[in-house]
């Protein structure tokens, strides 16, 4: 019997699976099994016996510890997402305006793209990791990064405060927009990837839609805002999903839920501590997600 020839939405559905198994193969094997026994542990109280441990049911209790009893977590939890808030557009508008420059053609071009993700590299666990173990040694390194703090706190910011106040701009803006420069070593840390993800869309878009715009007498700001922006936007709702949760991974948050389980041997509580947090960023990922992408543009 001759099979019927598969319709071009029936391919791309068998490719969109194909791409997703390796994902869903290791969710199932590796992360399933932790997962269900976390929830477990939240509804629990875990005590730790000769040759294992024992689980006694608390019901809720774990979470009202977590939300009313624990006298940091809360404070903790709602900075994170302050801080989160104000991170995010800077690091997009950083990314997105480093981007646009690496985009140009210039002698070095290849090395300031490095230079400019060579801090993801040197703050990534893996690195911290091997430094630990005594594998290498990077020379000055936490030396550096507070020197480096200390020398971006210590910017004079006062003539651009005087600009901005001179040019009408809310005094609001002018500390959202000083806070920026004194945390700009930060800043560049957290948009390496951001930055090589502008760069690809940058690249993808067709030259022929500038030399339209050109020959029609668009000027680099019409360009930008007609062409550009809107053509890198659905990689900005990528970034953006991207740079909430990694701005999370290493939060107060997350070392209060690891101090908690592996000092305090408290692991009901902070495994209770932990969905909690999962939740808050699961509906700001939403929420964020939902009305980022109802201002999306796709090109077919």
């Amino acid at each position: 019997m001759k099979m019927p020839p598969m319709t071009l939405k029936r391919r791309r559905s068998i490719l969109g699976f194909a791409f997703v198994s390796p994902w869903l193969i290791g969710f199932i094997f590796l992360f399933a099994v932790p997962l269900i026994q976390s929830i477990k542990f939240s509804f629990t109280k875990l005590e730790l016996v000769p040759g294992g441990f024992t689980l006694k049911s608390v019901g809720w209790g774990n979470f009202n510890n977590a939300l009313f009893v624990d006298a940091n977590f809360n404070r903790q939890l709602t900075e994170s997402v302050i801080n989160m808030l104000v991170n995010v557009p800077l690091i997009l508008f950083f990314s997105l305006f480093c981007a646009t420059l690496l985009n140009q053609k210039f002698r070095g071009r290849a090395l300031a793209r490095a230079m400019f993700f060579l801090p993801v590299i040197l703050a990534s666990g893996a690195v911290a990791a091997a430094e630990a173990q005594g594998l290498i040694s990077l020379i000055g390194d936490s030396t550096t990064a507070e020197q480096m703090e200390g020398a971006s706190a210590m910017f004079n910011t006062l003539p651009l405060v005087d600009t901005l106040l001179e040019g009408g701009a809310p005094m609001w803006a002018v500390d959202y927009l000083i806070n920026a420069v004194d945390r700009i070593y930060e800043i560049i840390t957290a948009s390496g990837v951001q930055i090589l993800i502008f760069l690809a869309a940058l690249q993808s878009i067709p030259g022929s839609m500038y030399e339209v715009a050109k020959i029609e007498g668009a000027t680099s700001y019409e360009t930008f805002w007609k062409i550009t922006f809107p053509m890198v936007s659905p990689l900005i709702l990528t970034n953006v999903i991207y740079t909430i949760i990694d701005s999370f991974t290493d939060s107060t948050v997350t070392r209060t839920i690891v101090k908690t389980a592996f000092t305090s041997q408290n692991f009901g509580l902070s495994a209770a501590m932990s969905w909690l947090y999962t939740l808050v960023a699961a509906l700001l990922l939403f929420v964020i997600g939902y009305l980022i992408s109802k201002k999306v543009f796709y090109y077919n």
